[in-house]
């Protein structure tokens, strides 16, 4: 059977994923329609704060001193950018040294399966098999498609190659393409502390009690007075002691007597 008196249909899917399978060479949006799903995956989060005081603040330039003492400056800071302070919103005009400031930022990381799906239907002009086929399209213009490395088609139900096509056979096809992509979404979010207030001065005026302690002298223990030697009784006397101190005298003098006696 002459293929071009009978044309047959035929219908074939390229799949790829990461890239289209189909290429079109020539642009025709009559003939060709695009439809994209896209199927989400589950959400991971991660959560940074960090924390520093401020140090100076000039016009639009801050500078503020990070937990572990690092020093960062920030120039021209927009007048839009906030940062809330017991439920206020400050611009970087409001800011004071001293004050404590907060940033929260969330990551949030969401992968997602890109599917667009591309149908042509047109008539076999020219097959370079196992490349390409040019198809004509309904609005009477051809267009060039690249054919995957191994695809395969369906024919009267009976499956063939490129090399199956045949000039005058219409052919619906249909590309698939599923793009795996990662969508990474930043929130960033700005509190503060307002510095404690300074101590209150002293009020004019006031009394000033200053209560002054005085260290008391422990007490001193004295010692009890010895009694005084009781006096002899009147008939007492003196004498014995001056025969006793005759005696001694006695005793030495007779002593030296015989020492000498004895020398010679």
């Amino acid at each position: 059977m002459n293929p071009m008196q009978q044309p047959q249909s035929i219908v074939f899917k390229w799949v790829m994923a990461g890239g289209a399978a189909l290429l079109l060479t020539l642009a025709s949006g009559a003939q060709v329609q695009t439809s994209t799903s896209v199927e989400h995956g589950a959400a991971t989060q991660s959560v940074n704060v960090e924390r520093g005081e401020v140090v100076a603040v000039s016009g639009n330039n801050l500078i503020v001193k990070r937990e572990d003492g690092e020093i960062l400056d920030f120039p021209n800071v927009p007048d839009s950018k906030t940062v809330t302070v017991d439920g206020k919103q400050l611009t970087i005009h409001d800011l004071k040294p001293g004050m404590k400031l907060e940033r929260t930022t969330v990551v949030t990381t969401t992968p997602r399966l890109v599917t667009t799906v591309k149908t042509v239907s047109g008539k076999v002009f020219h097959v370079t098999p196992p490349s390409s086929v040019i198809l004509t399209l309904n609005d009477g213009t051809n267009q060039s498609f690249k054919i995957p490395r191994g695809q395969k088609f369906t024919v009267n139900g009976k499956e063939t190659d490129a090399f199956g096509l045949r000039k005058g056979m219409v052919v619906n096809a249909t590309a698939v393409t599923e793009s795996p992509e990662t969508v990474v979404a930043h929130e960033v979010k700005l509190a503060g502390t307002l510095p404690p207030p300074p101590p209150e001065p002293i009020q004019t005026g006031a009394t000033l009690l200053i209560v002054v302690m005085r260290p008391v002298a422990a007490p001193v223990e004295t010692a009890a007075a010895e009694p005084a030697p009781q006096t002899l009784p009147k008939t007492g006397s003196s004498f014995p002691l001056i025969g006793l101190l005759g005696a001694a005298f006695c005793s030495l003098a007779l002593g030296l007597k015989i020492k000498r006696a004895l020398s010679a």
